[in-house]
């Protein structure tokens, strides 16, 4: 059983200088929880305050919640700063940007307020706060999901009871770009020659360039076995995965002309750890270069992460399973498929081949043509846009 009771303490007599004990004006609660004690203050000088704060405490330890002296009293700098060191102890990559969402945005808005003060009405008065800028919906909702994972790390700890419910916006960001095989070469032709090789890796594969493709190094490539491979933790979705190169000749190619090229700077004296380079160094940044390439190619707006789309589809094209291709492209979850409104084009075709013969059938002709081949045809123009 719990109690309140007002603790005393010991004070210097101003007059006298001597020691003497006073008792507090101020309420405090005791239970326990496990066998270990906990003292928390009421924070006011009413008794029947303390009484009702020490029945919630003891309600909470009978259901088995976390319970804390310090419930309630959180702020969201702390808890900020709980987000950002929970990132970085799972070494999450995207820690940097957290870092920057809390300061520019966040921080500045909810900073200095107790985590439990804020409600469901103070998150949308922020998303309203942030839209009138002109912030995209997607923006803001990766920053409500920062302030989302704060709830969620206090509550764990046990110094906020109550969650607010934290609304999402609706994101209508969904890209549709393609590249077709002319595309992609006329992109190509118009960068400068040793982007000329990423850009090929990335649309046959379809491995994201920035983090996957351009930090690669010989040291993951098994030249023996033709193989290259994404450690575990090298990538988005932290799980590594092997590709044999030796099955797709353009791309044994791209390997077997980027080591050439190191065995030439070896020679100069020069040993460059990358497989993808300028004149031994490595390519961090190539924004300008391909915003010039696509403009004039006439594809002005195309975007590098095309080739990921491009790579799912042509893998599709080519009756490959879906299983199978995220897993070339490093997809994790079936959803690539949806957002990247992937079409699988075989399974099309069968389709509007079976409805053409049953309609034929039903009035007493011939289907069209020769049936799903015809309608994989009408299909195929249809995407082509011919």
């Amino acid at each position: 059983m719990g109690e309140v009771r007002r603790p005393t303490y010991t004070v210097a007599d101003p007059k006298t200088g001597e020691r003497v004990q006073r008792q507090s004006n101020v309420w405090w609660i005791r239970y326990y929880r496990n066998g270990r004690r906990h003292e928390e203050s009421s924070h006011s000088t009413k008794k029947g305050d303390a009484e009702r704060l020490l029945k919630l405490r003891e309600g909470d330890v009978a259901k088995g919640l976390p319970v804390s002296a310090k419930l309630g009293q959180l702020r969201f700098d702390a808890a900020a700063a709980d987000v950002i060191t929970d990132y970085e102890i799972n070494g999450r990559k995207s820690t940097r940007d957290v870092e920057a969402r809390i300061r520019l945005h966040l921080k500045p808005y909810f900073g200095g307020r107790r985590m439990a003060s804020i409600t469901t009405a103070d998150v949308r008065a922020y998303i309203a706060h942030r839209q009138e800028p002109g912030a995209a919906n997607a923006t803001v909702n990766r920053e409500l999901a920062v302030l989302k994972r704060a709830f969620r790390l206090a509550k764990q700890a046990g110094t906020v009871m109550y969650v607010p419910h934290i609304p999402m916006l609706r994101e209508n960001n969904v890209r549709s770009g393609f590249f077709e095989r002319d595309e992609f070469e006329a992109v190509r032709e118009q960068l400068p020659a040793p982007l000329r090789p990423v850009v090929t890796f990335g649309y046959l594969t379809g491995w994201r360039v920035n983090s996957e493709v351009l930090p690669l190094t010989w040291a993951q490539v098994d030249r023996t076995t033709k193989t290259i491979r994404l450690e575990p933790g090298a990538t988005k979705n932290s799980e590594g995965r092997t590709l044999p190169c030796d099955l797709l000749p353009e791309l044994d190619d791209v390997m077997a002309g980027q080591w050439a090229e190191r065995r030439r700077l070896a020679v100069e004296g020069t040993l460059c750890p990358y497989v993808f380079h300028r004149d031994g160094e490595p390519v961090r940044y190539f924004r300008d270069a391909w915003v010039s390439a696509c403009k004039a190619a006439g594809l002005p707006g195309r975007l590098v992460h095309d080739f990921r789309r491009t790579a799912v589809r042509n893998l599709v094209r080519a009756g490959v399973p879906e299983k199978i291709s995220m897993g070339i492209t490093g997809h994790k979850t079936r959803s690539v498929f949806d957002r990247y409104d992937i079409v699988n084009e075989a399974d099309l075709s069968n389709a509007l081949g079976r409805l053409a013969s049953t309609m034929g059938k039903e009035k007493g002709r011939s289907p069209i043509g020769t049936g799903s081949a015809n309608a994989g045809a009408v299909v195929s123009r249809c995407i082509d846009g011919t």
